[in-house]
Formats: structure tokens, C-alpha cells, sequence
């Protein structure tokens, strides 16, 4: 089990699920984050990280490295939390790794994030020093089309990409008539071994809830209007109170108001259209925004149908780039909106797939659903 699949694994509720159309970052009165250090004793390089931020390194490692969580930490911490403090050779091997990761850095690149763990491994735990004959000449593997780019010549202006998702969904009278919406469903995550029940309450105006009943619990996800966080069993995250915090926040939001589209075009800035790119059989023109916060999203639509196949974005970490994937599909129509009925959530700890089975669009919503427990 990669690192943090059970445990990270709603985080991608929160993904989806969360959204604050038209709430600046500067305007937020959230409540100070939670460090790392505050959670986990004996953090000695990492420190100073919002725990979100933290949680989504460990990530990075694994994926880097190949190694799960007890192959760096001690056996027992996979049923203690506490234990995860426990020193080993790997985790002293690690922090070194970092220091003269930050000193390359430092001393080629003028402190810019160009080496990071996925340079040297690859996914594997010892990096490869002799060339492989058969990865030189098999088919690439794709890379991932998240990397910033500016406007290429020749290609439509994003006002043009954008406006022909919006006429593909229904039309911008009918995306801004869905002020709320209900949904029930089903939430999978990479490890499950089957399906846990979901519910959603979600309001334009900024407030979303999000419930997966899961057999140790429900986790909720929620947004308030000028926060974020997850509240879940101890068995799925350190602390019973997980706030989101900078990109990762701002990420959540972008992805949430994809099902409130008729804010799309404020939701980012500086947009600009690359080549075009194939996902799987499908030909996709990406285009590119920036959140508030340096933030960087790719969203790639169809060419034939204009319909979002896939959002790609990425928070900055001080190990390299924490990215999440979506990829939608069954678009089914809602109010008149075109919506996605399924989509799969992909990120450095796990994948999960959600299916809707019932939409009930603008109910009433209930402020005192989205009230923030006590931490």
C-alpha cells in the first residue's frame, strides 16, 4: 500500500467536493495552520509545513522512491501514529537526501526547485546508474501535461476554448441558474474493496459538505465560505480536524467550481492555450490558469465534444510539485448543465473513483450543515 492511501484517500472528497467561488485568498479568516511539528515529533528538516502540506510530501517520497510507508517508517507505525516518530536508517538516509537536494539547488540553479527526488529515483529505490536497452527503444511513457507554457501561436485564445466548454455544458444562462445542488453516490477508494456511500450538499455561494460513510466512520469534508478541512476517524488521518491550507486550498476550490462553471473565467488568471495533446484516443486542447497563489492548473476539453476530459494541477512543496489529476466522464444533464457523473481522482498517494447516481439541483441549503467542528 503506497503511503497514505487509506489515510489520504478522502483527501481527494475534499478535492472534489469543496469550493469558494468568488473568495479571494486575502479575504479568508481562517484559523492559523497546523505545523507539522505541532502533530509529529522528531520532524527535523521538514519543518514549518502546514500538516496538509506535509502529508502531501510523504506522498511525493513514496512516489519517488516506491516505498511504502512502513518501508520508511518502523512496522508498528501502521497502527500507531505515535510511531512514526520512531527513527531508522532510511528516514536518517532521507533527511540527508534533502540537504544535499537543497544544496544542488542552491548551488547550480540559485535556489530554484529544478532537482527534486523524482530526478535521481524514478520510482525506485536505488537510482539507476547503467542506461536500460529496452527503455531506449520502447514507446516514451507520456508525460504529465501540467508544466506551465505560455500562449502558443496559432492556437484559439482561451476566451474562445472556454466559451465553447460553456455552449457544451448548456449555455452560460443555464450554468448560472444551478445555484445548489444534492447528490448521492458511491466513493471507491484504491484500496477498498468496495464502494462506501456518498452524499453531497453544495451552494454556489461558497459552502459545500461532503460525506463518505465509511466502515471505520464518516469522514466529512467541508468548506465554510472562508475555510477548508476534513474531519475523519483517527484511523484515516492524524488529527480529528485536518485543515487545507495555500495552493493545496486554492486547488480544492478551483476543482469544486467546476460544478458551479459559470465563475470558471475568474477562477484563474493569466490563461493561455498550448498544442494539442491525445489522452488515450481523444485529441484535448489544454488550457492553462494560475491561482492567486502561483498556483498552476491545466484543464484539457475534448476538440470534437468541448466537454472537460481532465484537470491536472499542482501545489509546490519544498520536495517538488504535489500533483492530482481528474479525469471526467458520463456527462449527464442537471438543470440543463451538462455535469459529470463519474470522474477518477489521482494523486501521489492513491486513486479514487466517484459515482453519482442521483442529482437533485438548487434544494435549499442549510448554513448549519457546514459548520466547523470544534478542534
Amino acid at each position: 500500500m503506497k503511503i497514505g492511501r487509506v489515510r489520504t484517500s478522502l483527501v481527494a472528497v475534499g478535492t472534489l467536493m469543496v469550493c469558494l467561488l468568488g473568495v479571494t485568498v486575502a479575504a479568508r479568516q481562517a484559523p492559523p495552520p497546523q505545523l507539522a511539528e505541532d502533530i509529529f515529533t522528531n520532524v527535523q528538516v521538514l519543518r514549518g509545513l502546514p500538516l496538509d502540506e506535509f502529508m502531501g510530501t510523504m506522498g511525493f517520497f513514496s512516489t519517488a522512491t516506491g516505498l511504502n510507508c512502513t518501508d520508511c517508517h518502523v512496522e508498528e507505525s501502521g497502527g500507531d501514529w505515535a510511531r512514526y516518530a520512531d527513527d531508522n536508517e532510511l528516514k536518517q538516509t532521507t533527511r540527508r537526501m534533502l540537504l544535499m537536494m537543497n544544496a544542488i539547488n542552491r548551488t547550480n540553479f540559485g535556489g530554484r526547485q529544478v532537482v527534486t527526488c523524482v530526478t535521481c529515483h524514478r520510482g525506485v529505490s536505488r537510482p539507476a546508474v547503467m542506461p536500460s536497452i529496452d527503455l531506449l527503444y520502447s514507446e516514451p511513457l507520456p508525460d504529465e501535461p501540467g508544466d506551465p507554457f505560455v500562449q502558443f501561436p496559432g492556437q484559439p485564445a482561451p476566451d474562445e476554448v472556454l466559451d465553447r466548454y460553456i455552449a457544451a455544458i448548456g449555455g452560460m444562462e443555464r450554468a448560472a441558474s444551478l445555484t445548489s445542488f444534492a447528490a448521492t453516490g458511491t466513493y471507491m477508494g484504491f484500496d477498498d474493496a468496495e464502494p462506501a456511500p456518498l452524499e453531497i450538499l453544495a451552494s454556489a455561494s461558497g459552502q459545500r459538505s461532503a460525506i463518505v460513510h465509511g466502515l471505520l466512520g464518516d469522514a466529512t469534508t467541508t468548506l465554510d465560505g472562508r475555510a477548508g478541512w476534513i474531519a475523519a476517524p483517527l484511523t484515516d488521518k492524524p488529527v480529528p480536524l485536518l485543515m487545507l491550507t495555500g495552493q493545496e486550498l486554492e486547488g480544492v476550490e478551483l476543482e469544486a467550481a467546476l460544478f458551479f462553471p459559470a465563475g470558471l473565467k475568474q477562477a484563474l488568471s493569466n490563461w493561455r492555450v498550448g498544442l494539442p495533446i491525445l489522452l488515450g484516443d481523444r485529441e484535448a486542447v489544454p488550457v492553462q490558469g494560475t491561482t492567486a497563489g502561483g498556483g498552476v492548473a491545466t484543464l484539457a476539453f475534448d476538440a470534437e465534444t468541448n466537454l472537460l476530459l481532465r484537470l491536472t494541477r499542482y501545489a509546490e512543496s519544498p520536495v517538488g510539485r504535489l500533483v492530482s489529476r481528474i479525469d471526467y466522464s458520463d456527462y449527464r444533464d442537471v438543470a440543463g448543465v451538462q455535469m459529470p457523473f463519474r470522474w477518477t481522482v489521482s494523486w501521489l498517494s492513491g486513486r479514487s473513483t466517484f459515482e453519482l447516481t442521483d442529482v437533485q439541483p438548487n434544494v435549499p441549503v442549510d448554513p448549519a450543515r457546514f459548520a466547523m467542528p470544534a478542534q
